[in-house]
């Protein structure tokens, strides 16, 4: 077949999200036999989506790669304003902001409407990464009717979704990728139809095991245990609260224990002792810190899939997740890897039994390995996203739309 992919950002040193999500199944149906081209925008960072990249066509990794400069940067005074107005401001909002909201939100791509236009009828189907941002607000209803298309939106329940010019986004598509039931559940009750499509997953790579101990080495950890997050450090991401319960934790109950953060950082953590910020790590540093974590911490409210949780398991390793999260704890809940906790006293009590029973730690760690490589492998997910295209294909072909009104 012959796919296309849109979506914000794409590159290999892009990392995390949908973004690099994108990348790997765009990379793994060109594996399957498929060819597969994106187009994107020249912007590296999502803050103010400035050109990076050359505009143009490329190749990575076989696939086939659009780049569209960006019309209009984004200003995060203006856009930060505005932001806080749409989600705090009077009720209800005027759908002029709502449009303005998005625009703004972008990226937004020249010539991009034109360029689907254009190429959208030489593919088999048409799939719009994420909901969120202008490729897709703008893409899809392009794309809707002159082609099969998919919406893989990465949704959660968020201040976002909420803005009602989505109403009609989703009942564009003609299929949808989800990663988690959670994520299927949630589009159905905010939109209030059931979606016809597919729970895929995310795909790993289930064999790439770690030497623990080199990224103890590289950081001079010792012998300390420690707990990990890794992703972007950012308050939107529960890093701050996290740091807080470690802090609180550790006043309760002093000893060893290092909460070390990796990533990115788009804000200053407070200066603690016990906390260790490494920045970015390659993958195969990654893997090593995974490896000899006493436990991953993932604390974020809003996830659609959680692969750095998936990556921990891999390693053998537990996690503590963030039980207000409905995708974390179904996480947890199906693999028998992780622990949900909301608020304090039940992070101190889930942070206790991993300390205290390393036993039960190992054997939580294998019990999430397990359901990964069940669950997560690339064959049978990409199995998913063919079995999705074709759903796809039979309802664009019948004219009918996978909006089913549910009965009030």
């Amino acid at each position: 077949m012959k796919l296309l992919y849109t979506v914000q950002r794409y590159g290999e040193d892009i990392v995390g999200g949908s973004e690099a999500a994108c990348r790997q199944f765009a990379e793994q149906l060109v594996r399957r036999g498929h060819h597969v081209e994106v187009v994107t925008s020249c912007a590296q960072s999502y803050v103010d989506w400035a050109d990076e990249y050359e505009p143009g066509t490329t190749e990575i990794n076989g696939v086939i790669v659009h780049r569209l400069k960006v019309a209009e940067l984004r200003s995060m005074e203006k856009y930060g304003s505005l932001n806080d107005w749409t989600f705090m401001g009077p009720r209800p909002l005027p759908l002029f902001q709502q449009q303005r909201w998005t625009r703004l939100m972008g990226p937004q791509l020249k010539n991009y409407s034109t360029w689907l236009r254009t190429h959208a009828s030489r593919f088999d189907a048409v799939i719009h990464m994420t909901y969120l941002y202008a490729t897709t607000t703008v893409g899809l209803p392009v794309t809707s009717g002159s082609v099969p298309t998919i919406l893989q939106p990465t949704a959660h329940d968020e201040p976002a979704i909420w803005v009602r010019q989505y109403d009609t986004v989703f009942r564009l598509a003609d299929a949808f990728m989800f990663f988690t039931p959670e994520e299927r559940q949630t589009v159905a009750d905010r939109f209030d139809f059931e979606p016809d499509g597919a729970v895929i997953g995310i795909g790993m790579e289930v064999h790439l095991q770690a030497d623990a101990g080199q990224f103890r080495r590289r950081f001079d950890l010792g012998d300390r245990p420690y707990l990990l997050y890794v992703g972007r450090i950012d308050t939107a991401k529960g890093v701050l609260e996290a740091f807080r319960f470690f802090e609180a934790y550790k006043a309760r109950n002093p000893g060893p224990l290092l909460l070390v953060f990796a990533g990115e950082a788009v804000f200053d953590l407070p200066n603690h002792g016990d906390v260790v910020q490494v920045g970015f790590l390659d993958e195969e540093m990654k893997r090593s810190a995974l490896a000899g974590c006493l436990a991953l911490l993932q604390p974020s409210y809003f996830e659609s899939f959680s692969i750095v949780l998936c990556e921990a398991w891999l390693q053998g390793r537990p996690a503590l997740v963030q039980g207000r999260s409905d995708v974390l704890a179904g996480q947890a809940r199906r693999s028998g890897g992780a622990l949900p906790y909301q608020g304090f006293a039940e992070f101190e009590a889930a942070l206790d039994l991993v300390v205290d029973d390393p036993v039960l730690a190992d054997q939580m760690g294998q019990s999430g390995r397990r359901y990964v490589e069940a669950s997560y492998n690339w064959p049978t997910v990409i199995d998913g996203v063919e079995l999705a295209v074709e759903l796809a294909q039979r309802n664009f072909t019948s004219s009918t739309r996978p909006v089913q009104n549910r009965a009030d």
